[in-house]
């Protein structure tokens, strides 16, 4: 079959249905540039979630163990599996902080001896919230232990509030994306629909129903792509030069893996997917019963 008969039936579709493959450009364009608002926003909230468990340690206060075994508690604690680092802190640390948080008011050295020692331990941040619990439990069998301080609740509510946002977006996403080929797939029909005495020809002279349902296929590829490189260009200026000179924040989130054509590519991917996708159906569907109605 020749290309050039593919390209310009598809192109034909444009005409005979102009508010019906706008709509559906439309339709496809929102959907994309929503799914790619989506996806960077939720890239940034998730690398700030990590950052933030980053800086939540587990700190163990000793009750003044010789030195001999604060090493081996250190070796101990650094064979942990969830365990990434380890710092030990000594009275002197413990005070010399105290006072550079508190200032010169906060007492002599000597007056703040009542500092422990105490280790500092950087806990894997994508480790479960009972993996930690199972870990501090096993620390605090430890009987030069202390005491063992660990912000569980700050990071059960950052991994429920990061959960919400997920299933939320998520759910979003697929409604979004259900109602774009929905809309590709009634553009489609009424392109069927206006050509359906030239494909009753083509049934009786042969044609297969792939040849006749290529050009339409093509058609909702074009469609995706269109909707695609809007998408993508709406998005680049939004966050580049219309938002930030109103929420400055807008400026500084970063792209996905850090470089745009990740992000841009997988878009663009995902239009043409859709559009395909969406006429594929309707041509699959729709042809079959202009053939059945014209035996």
């Amino acid at each position: 079959m020749s290309l050039k008969y593919v390209i310009k039936e598809g192109m034909a579709g444009f005409k005979r249905a102009r508010l019906a493959s706008f709509t559906a450009i439309f339709s496809l364009f929102v959907a994309v540039l929503l799914l790619g608002v989506l996806a960077r926003v939720s890239y940034n909230a998730y690398e700030v979630a990590q950052q933030l468990k980053q800086s939540i340690d587990v700190e163990v206060f000793l009750t003044n163990p010789d030195e001999d075994r604060t090493l081996e508690l250190q070796k101990d604690f650094e064979n942990q599996e969830l365990v990434q680092e380890v710092a030990y802190i000594s009275q002197d640390s413990a005070a010399t902080i105290f006072k550079e948080e508190f200032g010169s008011g906060a007492g002599s050295m000597a007056e703040l001896n009542f500092l422990p020692a105490s280790f500092r331990l950087k806990v894997d941040p994508n480790t479960n919230i009972n993996r930690i619990d199972s870990l501090i439990t096993e620390i605090e069998g430890y009987s030069e232990v202390d005491e063992v301080r660990f912000n569980q609740q700050l990071l059960q509510m950052m991994e429920q509030r990061f959960r919400t946002v997920a299933m939320a977006g998520g759910g979003l996403g697929i409604l979004i994306l259900l109602a774009a080929l929905v809309l590709v797939f009634n553009t489609i029909r009424l392109t069927i629909y206006a050509k359906r005495d030239l494909i009753k020809a083509m049934k009786l002279v042969g044609a297969t129903n792939g040849f006749i349902r290529r050009p339409f296929v093509f058609e909702g590829i074009i469609q995706g792509l269109i909707a695609g490189f809007l998408a993508v260009g709406i998005m680049y200026i939004a966050f580049h030069f219309v938002l930030p000179e109103y929420v400055p924040q807008f400026g500084i989130l970063a792209w996905p893996f850090g470089r745009w054509y990740y992000l841009s590519g997988a878009m663009i991917l995902l239009s043409i997917f859709m559009g395909f996708w969406g006429s594929q159906w309707a041509a699959r569907r729709f042809i079959k019963q202009t053939s059945i109605s014209s035996d």
